[in-house]
């Protein structure tokens, strides 16, 4: 199934904005301050990496489905 939203979840630990999502997968996210998505990003083209940056992400803070 593809991935159809992704998004910043702080529920638990906040973004430590080290910026490793932004160098694995720099066509959705950003980290001005804190992480972000882009706006209007085809996400299922982007799966494998956008599943890397959550994996990889210090402080687990990348969500998505």
């Amino acid at each position: 199934m593809a991935i159809t939203k992704v998004w910043l979840n702080e529920s638990e630990n906040e973004c430590s904005m080290c910026g490793a999502c932004e160098a694995t997968c720099d066509a959705v996210f950003e980290v001005p301050e804190k992480m972000q998505v882009k706006a209007g990003v085809d996400f299922a083209a982007y799966e494998a990496e956008i599943k890397e940056a959550a994996d990889s992400c210090p402080v687990g803070v990348i969500a998505f489905e």
